[in-house]
């Protein structure tokens, strides 16, 4: 078959430096295998390189959230169909082995075979900015929470002029205290001088920590209120909520086909687990645990100040649900009204 009129797809196996190619035709034979640099150039040579084969159809990328962001931001900027590619499980590798060759090739197979379907997320729009600043903002959460711990902990064994002092203060006034320490810097061989520099430098980066987690939250409101308005006007949802479940879904949230790929995205929908006579759902551990977390936090909302929603308990509980059992219902109720609002409102924002 002439070059020009063979349709090939494309695997590729993504690094933080360089990403590996293959190319296979229709039938499944390999028909070219390279790797290219990890750079806008390399992303050009590789996109010419697999248009050399035939007509390109697909390529499947590995890591399309992490190393293979770039490339695929690329290939979707040039009209090509990107395929998102998980990553071979364990008994695959033991069977076929593992390099970057055979990772590459598996995953033009995948496509070509149609085990893998995914859409990429769209990383170019207002959702990846508020990806960006919600992943700032919880590193900085962790940093003062382990801070915090640091100060507790070194009160602890801090001499005893100094922890009968701290120890009995809440932890806003003690970090405040830290903070106007003024140690004599002619004496830090002194424990008690010592101790107090280390709880003074604690304390300020703290308070700067704060500061950091404060003008995310800033901004996030403003990100969130323009790019979700009516996922936000939900029940029970507020900016940190409707922030993770627009990251979960993506500024592209079409992607998923359909309100129960959402459900099962994030963690909600009841995997059947029948048995004989026995009818009966499990818990999905799946999906993404920081939308399901989302979620079970607006069943909680809900629950403590919505009347209907205290009606529905009661009425569950009557037939003798447990409460965890309610909740996981609850859950999947709202992911049915989030993915309806959150379509509305990529949808206005696209034409806005």
């Amino acid at each position: 078959m002439a070059e020009s009129t063979r349709v090939v797809i494309g695997g590729v196996d993504t690094h933080g430096h360089a990403h590996h190619a293959a190319v296979v035709d229709e039938v499944g034979r390999v028909v070219g295998s390279a790797e290219f640099e990890a750079s806008l150039k390399g992303y050009r040579q590789l996109f010419a390189w697999m248009s050399r084969f035939g007509r390109l159809d697909k390529v499947g990328v590995e890591g399309t959230g992490s190393y293979g962001a770039g490339l695929c931001s690329y290939l979707m900027s040039t009209g090509v169909d990107v395929v998102e590619v998980d990553r071979p499980d364990r008994r695959t590798r033991r069977q076929s082995g593992k390099s970057d060759p055979i990772d590459a090739e598996a995953a033009a197979r995948s496509v070509l075979a149609g085990t893998a379907s995914a859409v990429p997320k769209d990383r170019s729009g207002l959702v990846e900015s508020i990806r960006a600043l919600r992943a700032a903002r919880s590193g900085a959460l962790k940093a003062e929470t382990a801070a915090i711990n640091t100060v507790r902990s070194m009160i602890v064994t801090a001499p005893e002029e100094l922890r009968v002092v701290l120890q009995p203060l809440p932890k806003t006034k003690l970090i405040r205290t830290c903070a106007q320490f003024r140690p004599h810097a002619d004496q830090l061989g002194d424990p008690l001088q010592g101790t107090k520099l280390a709880l003074r430098c604690l304390a300020k980066r703290i308070l700067a920590l704060r500061e950091e987690i404060a003008e995310a939250d800033r901004s996030l409101a403003l990100l969130v209120a323009k790019a979700a308005p009516r996922t936000l006007a939900i029940f029970g949802v507020g900016t940190e909520t409707a922030g993770q479940l627009l990251v979960t879904a993506g500024s592209n949230p079409e992607r998923l086909g359909s309100e129960p790929s959402f459900a099962h995205l994030c963690g909600v929908a009841p995997i059947p687990a029948s048995s004989g006579n026995i009818r009966r759902h499990r818990l999905h551990r799946g999906g993404d645990r920081s939308a399901n977390q989302a979620l079970y936090v607006v069943a909680l909302v809900r629950m403590r100040y919505c009347a209907r929603t205290q009606a529905y308990v009661a009425k569950r509980t009557g037939d003798g649900l447990s409460k965890k059992d309610i909740i996981r219902c609850l859950k999947r109720y709202i992911a049915r009204e989030v993915f309806k609002t959150l379509e509305e409102d990529m949808k206005a924002l696209a034409m806005a």
